[in-house]
């Protein structure tokens, strides 16, 4: 076994075991049986699934895997997103079920939202879209709070097949503007701005900024589609930015959607790259919308006429996308939107708004469950939960002590818990224990879902036996996987087919146990996972080091109690910094962490800077930062030597113990 694999296979041993409760696994969705009709016909087991949609034209043929690793799914069909997210349903007859529940951050702020309702908005927002020029094929850029209005503008893009870009709204104007570059993006829809912790956050001036910066490469956003949340000043260039309740209130709530090839391009969602560049991934339309319907109604063994089911994930993220937004659409649920942070305006918020809307299927991520963890138990004791049968996990490996705290304090010590692994590339779940069959260990992620073969492999990429780790990889295409890297075929080859012939990895570590069970172990590579979100150090590193007083930093993601992973920096300044070893760096770090927050984004804003005079090297001049993990973490650092100079980390291990964190 090489070294990395043999890291891999680091697990602490895990006896506790949660089987189903029996009213649960005799009305599941899924049963055991599943996993022996996908063996026996994967493809018919997802051509079955693909009947959960609404096709215009029926497809061909399943799977197209002529010219891998570029799949084609339900060759020949025809469908349209929207149609299958809201109208079918209102034709159905159920206009006036609640799709969604929305909570505003302000208390006051709330509402219930029908099918027929998100029908005539979307149909008003296409109209809107295509006064303002867009068609098929153009792609529009999204960077919004957790509003109705961020669903209506995605769907109304997918109504007119014009591929959207949904970027986070903590994001700073640098990355808007790159992605909004990559992708060449028509038209920008955004807010004036949203609600974060009782205050009102600005969005508009870094779509303006953003706009400018792409301006200056050659990428001309035609127009900016502005929704009034906040009512802030904002500035105005009235040949560019219009109001949404202006253009989209006065438009027809008829409108007759086209429908599209399987394979027409849905979205474009970006992720960190090793490399510093962003990744578009690219999710098409009909593998994913299965993908995507046939996940949520599994894992969460959803029952769509009783359940009311709440994913607190951002828009802005792939989690969001799947299983927000169309996920639960096609499957005609009622959803929970809730629009600002956990802890405001006060630290029981989430659990007040269960218990006022009776939710019952709750989706998070280990950070979320860690800060509650920390508050203590007292909060969510306050509120009735009783209403809850399901529990999720997404985001990073969950610890086996969240796992039980999540399922004892939140579900009540009665409800499954879900620990999904899966990714932005691959457009849905791919590993998750089934809640009707499944018994459960706190911390695994347990077997590929039935559709899915997953493995580990070692350096060769053969299976390694049970109580072994490796790499995480896909064996089999899928319905919802990437289909390229949007306007690069090479990066998306390199990147995700390379390493072994046939197989899927991106970069996660994974151990199967003595029962052949998954434990997912993190990143493999440079990319961190900090509470769910993958950054790149690369991408840190180039912020900290655009720094008129920085010459050079490295970035490592060490683990954190909270975030599962916090971003840790190294730091060599140059000379006119006129900064003095020895010298109180508090005020330096202070800008350096602030400074990375403007160029990339808060979620990338560094745990801890430190200022060293050197940075371990080996003698081709690569960066050993296994040894800069070891400091961040506190262990005892590692093997120095292949180091050109082993000195080097005692100075860093010194500077270390007075370094400056938040």
């Amino acid at each position: 076994m090489s070294e990395n694999t043999e890291a891999l296979a680091n697990l602490s041993h895990e006896d506790r075991r949660f089987p189903p409760p029996a009213e649960f696994a005799a009305n599941a969705n899924l049963t055991a049986a599943a996993y022996e009709e996908a063996a026996t016909d994967r493809l018919g087991f997802w051509a079955k699934q693909a009947d959960r949609l609404t096709w215009e034209t029926r497809w061909d043929e399943v799977l197209d895997w002529s010219n891998a690793p570029f799949a084609k799914w339900f060759v020949g069909g025809r469908l349209n997103a929207a149609y299958n997210a809201v109208d079918r349903h209102v034709e159905a007859g159920a206009g006036d079920k609640v799709a969604f529940h929305w909570v505003g951050e302000p208390a006051e702020d709330a509402r219930d939202i029908t099918y027929a309702q998100l029908k005539d908005e979307v149909c008003q927002a296409a109209n809107a879209l295509v006064e303002l020029g867009v068609r098929a094929g153009d792609r529009v850029a999204i960077y919004m709070p957790m509003i109705p209005e961020t669903v209506v503008a995605m769907l109304a893009c997918a109504r007119l097949g014009a591929p959207h870009t949904v970027v986070f709204g903590g994001f700073s104007a640098d990355a808007l503007a790159s992605r909004i570059e990559d992708c060449q993006a028509k038209v920008v829809i955004t807010a004036d701005g949203g609600y974060r912790r009782g205050a009102a956050s600005g969005l508009k001036p870094a779509v303006d900024e953003a706009r400018t910066k792409a301006r200056q490469n050659g990428i001309s956003v035609e127009k900016v589609l502005v929704v009034r949340r906040t009512g802030q000043e904002v500035a105005w260039d009235d040949a560019v930015d219009v109001w949404w309740d202006d253009l989209v209130g006065k438009q027809s709530t008829e409108h007759a959607c086209e429908f599209f090839d399987a394979e027409h391009p849905l979205y474009v969602m970006y992720t960190s790259g090793s490399t510093g560049k962003p990744k578009g991934i690219l999710h098409t339309t009909g593998g994913y919308l299965v993908g995507a319907a046939y996940t949520h109604w599994g894992v969460f063994d959803l029952k769509p006429e009783t359940d009311v089911y709440w994913c607190t994930a951002d828009v802005g993220w792939v989690t969001g996308h799947s299983y927000m937004v169309y996920g639960p659409l096609i499957n005609q649920t009622t959803s929970v939107i809730y629009e600002g942070v956990p802890d405001a305006p006060h630290k029981g918020r989430w659990w007040e708004i269960v218990e006022k809307y009776g939710v019952t299927i709750f989706y998070t991520a280990p950070t979320a469950i860690r800060t509650f963890m920390k508050w203590g138990d007292e909060i969510p004791a306050k509120h009735d939960m009783s209403s809850l049968r399901l529990l999720g996990s997404v985001g990073e490996p969950i610890n086996p002590e969240a796992y039980v705290w999540y399922r004892e304090t939140i579900g009540g010590g009665r409800t499954p818990v879900v620990d999904t692994w899966w990714q932005t590339e691959t457009g849905a779940i791919m590993i998750s224990p089934l809640p009707g069959v499944t018994e459960a260990k706190p911390g695994s992620a347990m077997r590929a879902i039935p559709g899915i073969v997953a493995d580990v492999v070692n350096d060769e990429g053969e299976s390694v036996p049970d109580g072994s780790g490796g790499y995480l990889v896909i064996r089999e295409p899928w319905p919802s996987m990437l289909r390229t890297l949007w306007g690069d075929d090479e990066r998306f080859k390199d990147t995700y087919w390379s390493r072994w012939e046939g197989m899927y990895f991106a970069g996660d570590g994974a151990k199967k146990d003595a029962d052949g069970d998954v434990w997912v172990l993190g990143r493999v590579d440079d990319v961190m996972n900090v509470s769910g979100h993958r950054l790149s150090t690369t991408e840190i590193e180039s912020a900290l080091v655009s720094h008129p007083k920085v010459a050079e930093a490295a970035v490592v993601g060490a683990t954190d109690e909270t975030t599962g992973q916090a971003v840790c920096a190294y730091v060599i300044l140059r000379e006119s910094a006129g900064f003095e070893a020895g010298s109180d760096s508090a005020d330096l770090v202070k800008e350096l962490r602030d400074h990375v927050a403007h160029e990339i984004g808060a979620i990338a804003k560094p745990r801890q800077i430190m200022i060293v005079p050197e940075l371990p090297k080996t003698r081709s001049g690569k960066i050993m930062r296994r040894l800069l993990r070891d400091v961040a973490e506190n262990r005892e650092v590692g093997d120095v030597t292949t180091l050109a100079d082993s000195t080097v980390m005692n100075l860093i291990a010194e500077g270390a113990k007075g370094s400056s964190e938040d």
